[in-house]
């Protein structure tokens, strides 16, 4: 997107908003009626999102810088990852699920000003997504094939990025999965719903089908096709998008094939109806993370790791093909993290709607009870408000585990307790810090005195604009 279009879409913003941004340069803002929350939630996600677009994006490629001064104006030469990059696309999403939602509950305005042109936003994003996309060969537990996944790192040229080896990793094909269903399921277009099931077919080509012992599968999904530790991250965003496929097609008698591995270890194929397959493992994925990073506080670790004999991925030959073999992993690696418990509840939430299955809701219940505790602290930083950890990656990991509540909100209403902590830590922020259009890292601290100190993430500031459109959605479906 050039310049030219990036600055349409901010004055678009602020005549759709009106005075929402506040555009001034000392802090606070201008709001509408403060009496429709969902309404305001909904504007100021726009606002931050508009003015992200402006500034962190440059060329037709939209080239997406990693950070961001509104101080000094500045924005860095480092270039956001793919996983930083899809933070900008569930932003967008977010929106238009709020827009569709408004207008489902009889207000159209905002649908009318901004859907169009925030669905072709999407559109855009999607299309240099590209930058981050390259082809390799990869050897498997089951075969070998080629394929055309996400790098990590954005390459010169469309399809021309490095993605062999450790340069790209299942969770952030996950986490695109996640965001092109979410298109599909807003704007109906099935190139979308393409590329989420390629990209599936791809993460569970990752999956440890090797049986153990008893004939049961080993199980989980690592980090990526060039490691062998099996973390949170790579687990537990995927059961929400398989739980998600699986109810598209739960009416339909759409088959899949896939391969597994039989008792003697010969590879075969089968056939099954997708909706079937992708319930399938949902359930298989969701149960290796809570069987084996489920800590004794109920909160989730980062990954399994202790690699026997030691971390290189390893092969073996069978009937004269080779294959990627199983890697015995002994140790279970913390700390925890917010967005590592926040896809286990809406994987719950999900699985939970799709089943019946009463324990999914005990989950749910529990790890409410338990996340809030360990990833919440009251009057830590403002009296009557709390904090969460916003160090390292943290503000987007919130934004997981915030989207894990609202997702098991429908089943379980004491979630509701944990929503409001976000909205409160929003709003102080929007109404205290705002800055020529942006929220500082710290919601209840602020600016750094220092200028040249107040970098944001660009996957921050889309954090908060997703959360904001989310609570708007919330706030309209409770």
């Amino acid at each position: 997107m050039n310049k030219l279009i990036a600055s349409l879409f901010f004055l678009l913003a602020l005549i759709a908003c009106g005075d929402a941004v506040g555009n001034n340069n000392e802090g606070g803002t201008d709001t509408p009626d403060t009496s429709d929350v969902s309404k305001q939630n909904l504007l100021r996600a726009i606002a931050l999102t508009d003015n992200a677009i402006n500034n962190y994006f440059t060329g037709d490629g939209m080239a997406m810088a990693r950070y961001y001064n509104p101080y000094t104006g500045t924005r860095s030469d480092e270039k956001g990852s793919i996983w930083m990059y899809t933070s900008s696309i569930e932003a967008v999403n977010a929106i238009l699920h709020a827009l569709e939602a408004r207008k489902e509950n009889g207000d159209s305005e905002l649908y009318d000003l901004n859907f169009d042109r925030y669905k072709l936003l999407l559109s855009n994003l999607h299309e240099n997504a590209a930058y981050y996309k390259g082809t390799f060969r990869l050897t498997s537990y089951t075969q070998t094939k080629q394929w055309s996944v996400y790098g990590v790192n954005r390459g010169g040229s469309k399809g021309g990025a490095s993605v062999d080896g450790v340069n790209n990793v299942y969770d952030d094909q996950q986490w695109f999965v996640r965001e092109l269903i979410e298109a599909y399921r807003v704007t109906d277009e099935s190139s979308y719903l393409g590329e989420a099931e390629y990209l599936t077919s791809y993460v569970l080509d990752g999956w440890d089908c090797v049986p153990d012992a008893n004939g049961e599968e080993y199980g989980g999904i690592t980090w990526g096709p060039g490691y062998v530790t099996k973390h949170s991250c790579s687990n537990g965003p995927m059961v929400s998008p398989l739980v998600w496929l699986s109810e598209l097609y739960k009416d339909k008698d759409d088959q899949i094939v896939y391969r597994y591995i039989d008792s003697d270890y010969s590879r075969k194929t089968m056939s099954m109806k997708k909706t079937d397959y992708y319930l399938k493992f949902a359930k298989a994925v969701y149960n290796w993370q809570k069987n084996h990073l489920l800590r004794s506080d109920g909160v989730y670790d980062d990954f399994m790791g202790g690699c026997d004999p030691n971390c290189d991925v390893v092969y073996e030959t069978i009937n004269g093909v080779t294959y990627r073999k199983h890697t015995n992993l002994k140790d279970r690696v913390e700390p925890p993290y917010s967005y590592n418990s926040g896809t286990m509840l809406s994987g719950a939430a999900d699985l939970y709607i799709a089943t019946g299955d009463s324990t999914y809701l005990k989950d749910i219940e529990n790890l409410t009870r338990a996340s809030f505790s360990y990833f919440a602290t009251k009057n830590a930083n403002v009296t009557g408000y709390y904090t969460y950890d916003v160090t390292g990656f943290n503000d987007w990991f919130n934004n997981v585990l915030m989207r894990g509540y609202i997702d098991a909100y429908p089943v379980f209403k004491y979630t509701s307790t944990c929503i409001k902590t976000f909205q409160q830590n929003l709003d102080y922020g929007y109404d205290h810090f705002l800055y020529n259009g942006f929220l500082p890292t710290n919601l209840l601290v602020g600016w750094s005195l220092t200028k040249s100190n107040n970098n944001v993430e660009a996957m921050f500031t889309f954090s908060f604009a997703a959360e904001y459109a989310s609570l708007a959605r919330y706030e309209i479906e409770k």
